[in-house]
């Protein structure tokens, strides 16, 4: 009898905490929530965060404000979000780097998928090589030319080591059999800025937010490292139709919360993202700069994310991060 009774007062407690839950993702967001994104404003990434901030906003009645801190390939905003109350206002706008950073970071405070609790992957985007128009070269054979001829004297930026423009580029070198010298920097709109200027010759640009600049002329597009050509970039040739089928960099976006977030809170905020990414305003934004909108489930999100630290674990092994 005793048995029994603490089974039902046990089972109760478990009913009363989903109903406090449900209660709480009813109301929620009944304060202002702050999306952290890990990259310099202006960048993929931020132009990301605030098509969601706003999209949010508009469909839970709430506001939604994005705080950038960029900074470690984006572990300064992973840390602060990881180490957030777990309630549901502060969100981390997450990009790739996100499961590669442990391999970079190995004393970073937080575990990509134990201190988070995935939302919905928002979006994907193909990396595109692109060139400062100072550089001598304007297509993608005059600049693995140019690289093999001088050895570690043409330069690259990225968003920082170990993050997903660093290893594409050293992906880059391994296939084509070419050295260059690394430059780091803490957002994308700083590599774009020196590429632009010609301070560094050479980046991948993730095809969201640069695609104004790469179609401007501002710097030079050489090849697409996705399967197909981008929309917005017509005559520029993938890096499979230039005989290099391997160079692939893949740049994802996706909302995460803390760690102990209400299932609730978690599945509130899933389908209204879910429901932002197939908007003509996310399509219009996204879908001409050679993104593919996503919004999928927290538990489909959370598999992916398994996914590929299984995959960066086995990568890692073959390259030196300096």
């Amino acid at each position: 009898m005793q048995h029994r009774t603490a089974i039902t007062a046990l089972l109760a407690l478990a009913g009363l905490a989903l109903g406090t839950g449900a209660a709480a993702a009813d109301k929620y967001p009944s304060k202002p929530v702050k999306i952290v994104v890990g990259f310099q404003a202006g960048g993929p990434t931020d132009v990301v965060a605030r098509l969601v901030a706003k999209a949010l906003g508009d469909e839970l009645k709430g506001a939604f404000v994005v705080e950038n801190k960029p900074g470690a390939t984006s572990n300064i905003a992973s840390e602060t979000v990881a180490a957030a109350q777990p309630d549901g206002y502060t969100l981390l706008l997450a990009a790739a780097p996100l499961t590669m950073n442990k391999f970079v970071f190995p004393k970073q405070k937080f575990d990509p998928l134990k201190s988070f609790e995935p939302i919905s992957k928002i979006s994907s985007a193909p990396g595109v090589l692109a060139v400062s128009p100072k550089t001598p070269v304007k297509t993608y054979q005059e600049f693995e030319a140019l690289a093999k001829k001088t050895p570690n004297a043409l330069s690259y930026g990225t968003t920082g080591a170990g993050g997903t423009q660093h290893m594409a580029t050293m992906r880059l070198e391994q296939l084509a059999g070419i050295d260059m010298l690394h430059v780091p920097y803490s957002g994308g709109s700083g590599v774009m800025n020196d590429l632009i200027a010609g301070v560094v010759d050479s980046a991948f640009m993730t095809s969201t937010g640069a695609m104004p600049h790469l179609q401007a002329g501002k710097v030079v597009p050489l090849a697409v490292a996705g399967p197909v050509r981008l929309p917005g970039l017509p005559n520029v040739p993938t890096f499979a139709e230039i005989g290099l089928p391997g160079m692939i960099s893949d740049s994802w976006n996706g909302l995460l919360a803390p760690a102990g977030t209400p299932q609730p809170v978690i599945d509130r905020l899933a389908k209204a993202v879910a429901k932002a990414v197939q908007s003509k305003e996310f399509k219009d934004a996204l879908i001409p700069q050679g993104a593919v909108l996503i919004g999928n489930s927290p538990a489909a999100f959370k598999a992916e994310l398994q996914a590929e630290v299984i995959h960066w674990t086995e990568q890692f092994k073959k390259v030196k991060i300096d």
